[in-house]
């Protein structure tokens, strides 16, 4: 087993992984742990949009999404939670890059989303 300490979006996390070696016996993968296959994407389910901002809020990990903390016209500082992922029974919050007016929310409650999916844009 090796420790590793992570941080995702300005949140530290301690995390135990377990090392399978090629002579290690084959276990049945967990869903819960195992690295998650190729997702299909989620259409974006736009809640109101105001059009694209030029500023993307893109998500860190993959998961999905948990709560959406701010809306289309609200004004946000660097920071900010502006939405809420879940994954790996964690809440992941994202965080706006810069300050801004939010333009669009491009996800919905419950959608599946992947590292690096854009989540919203800010102007």
């Amino acid at each position: 087993m090796k420790s590793y300490t992570i941080t995702v979006n300005g949140n530290v996390y301690d995390v135990v992984v377990e090392e399978n070696g090629v002579d290690a016996a084959p276990t049945a993968p967990v869903s819960r742990t195992a690295a998650p296959k190729a997702m299909p994407k989620a259409a974006p389910a736009k809640a109101a949009s105001a059009g694209t901002g030029s500023i993307k809020v893109e998500a860190g990990a993959a998961g999905k999404v948990f709560k959406i903390e701010a809306s289309v016209g609200q004004k946000v500082e660097k920071g900010d939670t502006v939405v809420i992922i879940e994954a790996m029974k964690m809440e992941i919050p994202v965080v706006a890059p810069e300050s801004g007016t939010v333009a669009s929310i491009d996800v919905a409650v419950g959608d599946m989303i992947e590292a690096g999916q854009s989540l919203a844009t800010l102007n």
